[in-house]
């Protein structure tokens, strides 16, 4: 026992430290060779993500916010030039479509008759005025809203005689130019959510109207006369006569655009283009991705309907390629130093 305390196991230590301290100076001044990578080679790929056109439904709904207002005063004009001679009703009454708002006289005068006696003299007489009459009638059920007229006044064909306001509301509001592409058909109705008013119901007689080139869109107010001119497409549908509301509350309307099944489909950001036509990147046996052109048909914002030009199956690039505008062989354009793009037009940016 002796032998091993002061012998053996001193050596053992020593034998120990000394190949720890060996496997120290290894690592430190003498690794392992190993290729490192240029740092100037790309060691990486990239993979452009890939779609398959597949069958699915697709529906679509047009959401317009817009409000309640009450409908337009309906003017009574005049169809007669001349006086008025009577205006049997006052702002505020109540009138019955076809009840009579005003009476217009028309003076005719006659041409002067020649007599003459049994001396043979002419004498001309001027025979007294006819007169022909005219009855504007309310052109609607309602409350007379306005009188601009009075009696004896003198009156042209046209003019406002007197105007009434319907007791009906309206629910309309702005569409936007793309949101028309989702409707496949013209809407008769549209589900209508009044906020802090009644539960949601139908409005009908759905209109969507644009004013024409040139042409101001306006609405008429209780005089007759147009009010601010609007732009743009324009929703307008009737609340019906049951519901109760009021003119300024705030509304939703939606609006079926159309449904199909079984329809091949393809995510929006793999076609240029939302309506009618587009196109898409085709990925070929090689890997390579070839432009063509397809039909589309109904969107939802998330998928669109491939009508024709591609297959159920068909591999497409999920996301539509971006051109650089730096690339020489895309368009001749040359990136300058102070970051600048020169193209064969001049400088772009």
């Amino acid at each position: 026992m002796g032998v091993w305390r002061k012998w053996i196991f001193p050596i053992l230590r020593i034998t120990i430290f000394a190949v720890i301290a060996i496997a120290l100076v290894k690592v430190a001044f003498f690794p392992d060779a190993s290729a490192e990578a240029d740092p100037a080679m790309a060691t990486g790929s990239i993979t452009e993500p890939v779609t398959t056109v597949a069958l699915g439904s697709i529906v679509t709904t047009v959401v317009v916010d817009g409000s309640v207002s009450a409908d337009p005063a309906s003017p009574g004009k005049a169809t007669l030039a001349g006086e008025v001679s009577a205006i049997p009703v006052s702002q505020g009454q109540a009138v019955t479509a076809g009840d009579s708002l005003a009476t217009i006289r028309q003076e005719i005068v006659q041409d002067p008759v020649a007599t003459t006696d049994a001396d043979g003299n002419v004498t001309m007489t001027q025979p007294k005025p006819r007169y022909k009459t005219a009855t504007v009638t309310a052109p609607v059920t309602g409350v007379v809203s306005n009188v601009p007229v009075l009696v004896g006044q003198i009156v042209a064909v046209g003019d406002v005689i007197a105007s009434v306001a319907p007791p009906t509301f309206s629910v309309t509001g702005p569409m936007l130019p793309e949101d028309q592409f989702k409707l496949v058909t013209q809407p008769a109705d549209a589900q209508v959510e009044v906020i802090g008013g009644p539960g949601a119901f139908t409005c009908t007689g759905l209109t969507i109207t644009s004013p024409l080139a040139g042409a101001e869109a306006s609405v008429p107010d209780d005089t007759g006369s147009a009010s601010a001119p609007s732009t743009g497409a324009t929703v307008r549908c009737a609340v019906p006569p049951e519901v109760r509301v009021f003119a300024g509350l705030t509304a939703k309307l939606t609006i079926a655009g159309g449904s199909v099944d079984d329809a091949m489909t393809l995510p929006v950001t793999a076609v240029k283009g939302n309506a009618a036509s587009g196109t898409v990147w085709v990925l070929g046996d090689d890997g390579t991705s070839e432009e063509r052109q397809v039909t589309l048909g109904l969107n939802d914002g998330t998928v669109v309907q491939i009508v024709d030009g591609l297959a159920e199956g068909d591999e497409v690039l999920e996301f539509v390629p971006v051109v650089d505008a730096t690339d020489p062989e895309v368009n001749g354009c040359i990136e300058q130093p102070d970051g600048s793009v020169f193209c064969d037009e001049g400088v772009v940016s």
